[in-house]
């Protein structure tokens, strides 16, 4: 067995499986190498969730119960979308209730980290519009049932494809598709009222 199989290449693992395998077979610190590969995707996605500064917590929690439930893992399952089904429970596990009262500026700021900085010399005018236009699709983001949100966080914050969206979700791509549409058409009511007064149906 080659000990280094599945190594990373440009922060991805080449193959998941290996390592699972050899997580499995009672090497333990291969599992270091799924944690460096998907430390900053969780992240995002707990921000995204509504983790707020409690994000870094919620992942090293989600990573220990993501290693603790490694021999339950299906083989061919793809680990990402798996990892980050964990991660949303976690978030809501430690949140609960408190993601639709989180401050929009709050999560506006702790997105913007994991985001590219504008050049210092872009124009000012253009930089703001992006800084207030990025304001709007938080807040309409907010306003989404949690079903919603989730899809529109997978599939745009996150850059997931739609089978790994319907992985991590957990249901059929006919239903991200479906929740997708009525999130976009939702989001883009609100964002119009935001802009023109009041939210038209």
């Amino acid at each position: 067995m080659r000990r280094w199989e599945g190594t990373l290449e440009g922060g991805r693992i080449t193959d998941e499986g290996t390592v699972i395998a050899r997580v499995r077979a009672g090497e333990p610190e291969a599992y270091a190498e799924l944690v460096r590969a998907h430390t900053a995707v969780a992240l995002r996605a707990a921000v995204a969730f509504g983790a707020g500064a409690d994000a870094e917590d919620v992942v090293q929690v989600a990573f220990l119960k993501a290693y603790q439930a490694l021999g339950r893992f299906r083989d061919g399952e793809r680990f990402r979308p798996w990892l980050l089904r964990i991660v949303a429970n976690e978030t809501k596990n430690t949140v609960r209730s408190a993601v639709r009262a989180r401050a929009v500026a709050g999560r506006e700021a702790l997105l913007l980290g994991a985001e590219p900085r504008i050049p210092e010399s872009a124009d000012p005018a253009v930089a703001a519009l992006a800084g207030e236009r990025r304001g709007l699709l938080l807040a309409a983001l907010g306003e989404l049932s949690e079903d919603q949100r989730r899809v529109v966080v997978y599939r745009y914050l996150l850059e997931m494809d739609e089978a790994e969206t319907a992985e991590a979700i957990g249901c059929p791509r006919g239903t991200v598709k479906s929740r997708l549409n009525r999130a976009l058409a939702r989001m883009g009511r609100l964002i119009g009222a935001a802009e023109g007064g009041g939210e038209r149906d």
